[in-house]
């Protein structure tokens, strides 16, 4: 079983030599105004879960985007942040990106581009020249950072999701042997047919595979990537193996089922704050006697909030008796 003390002595034993690096859109910690000081506010969302413990096991760098005049106030001369406050164990170094680059990059070619595409979702994607030109452009900034970071150090990189596909592109492109690349896609990856709709879709696959290992959520995505790339790129496909040959590199492709830090969150659910927060809940909204049930939600099209509703609102119906003995909340982000 994978704890974040066994994930400690793993890369102590087998990646010694090597500096880690991180890299995401989407940074650990905000800095907020509180009580007249700058606080580190936790963000939300599945890479930041995922990703903090392994970073706090590791000791690494965490390259990612800074999203206000607060965060960019408690960085040193560098652009760097030791994290978490109470207990350091990571460096962050935040990027700045324009107004502008954010509309194209992120909103635009990430958002309305690349989510719907991958999550076959009944919402049409949308494609702009602006957008892509964009996007390569934060990418190569997220490059030359990481080549700033790493030197002339053995570093494993481990990029995170669909913002930051051609990172490696421009890894290699300067040519730093002591660099290994990794790609883990956050997402489902579609079929080939939805896929081949992409005006960029051969870039965006080349830029995969320059890539030394990429992972996705299951072995259905791993599948579908194959199968993507053997029709669009002429490569050589390993399924027994499960790699792609392509321009004279070699790609593992790999499933990697995504978990959280459990121990943690037992032990924070657990503990006698959490207890007094929870008879303060029961108390507040006269749940005493009832089943308390919460559904914790982004707004956004592909989690099926409307779909959550309609299926409280069946089970009531089905099941009257329950109206009296269950409470359903629903927390919005």
């Amino acid at each position: 079983m994978w704890t974040k003390e066994y994930l400690r002595k793993v890369v102590q034993e087998q990646m010694a030599d090597y500096l880690l690096v991180a890299v995401s859109n989407r940074q650990p910690f905000s800095h907020v105004p509180q009580s007249g000081k700058l606080v580190a506010r936790r963000q939300p969302g599945g890479v930041v879960t995922a990703l903090m413990p392994v970073m706090e096991a590791v000791h690494g760098k965490w390259i990612a985007v800074g999203s206000s005049m607060q965060d960019r106030r408690v960085l040193d001369e560098h652009g760097k942040i030791q994290l978490p406050a109470e207990n350091p164990s990571y460096e962050l170094r935040r990027l700045f990106l324009s107004k502008e680059e954010m509309d194209a990059y992120y909103y635009g070619y990430c958002n309305e581009g690349l989510w719907p595409l991958s999550h076959v979702a009944y919402t049409r994607p949308v494609f702009r020249v602006a957008d892509w030109q964009a996007y390569e452009k934060v990418n190569q900034r997220f490059a030359e950072a990481i080549l700033e970071e790493v030197g002339d150090k053995k570093a494993f990189v481990w990029v995170q999701d669909f913002h930051l596909i051609h990172v490696a592109k421009y890894l290699k492109q300067a040519n730093q042997s002591n660099i290994i690349t990794a790609l883990f896609w956050h997402i489902p990856w579609p079929n080939a047919e939805v896929f081949s709709i992409c005006p960029q879709k051969k870039e965006i696959l080349e830029g995969m595979l320059a890539y030394d290992l990429l992972g996705f959520q299951i072995r259905n995505h791993c599948e579908n990537f194959m199968a993507t790339v053997d029709k669009e790129l002429e490569s050589r496909i390993d399924r027994e193996n499960t790699s792609v040959f392509y321009q004279n590199k070699e790609t593992l492709v790999r499933p990697f089922p995504i978990s959280v830090d459990f121990q943690a969150i037992s032990g924070d659910a657990s503990s006698d704050a959490v207890k007094t927060l929870t008879a303060q809940i029961r108390d507040d909204y006269s749940l005493n006697g009832k089943k308390l049930l919460v559904s914790v939600d982004r707004i956004d099209y592909t989690k099926g909030i409307p779909d959550k509703l309609r299926a409280i609102d069946h089970f009531l119906k089905q099941y009257p008796e329950y109206a009296s003995k269950s409470t359903f909340k629903k927390v919005l982000d």
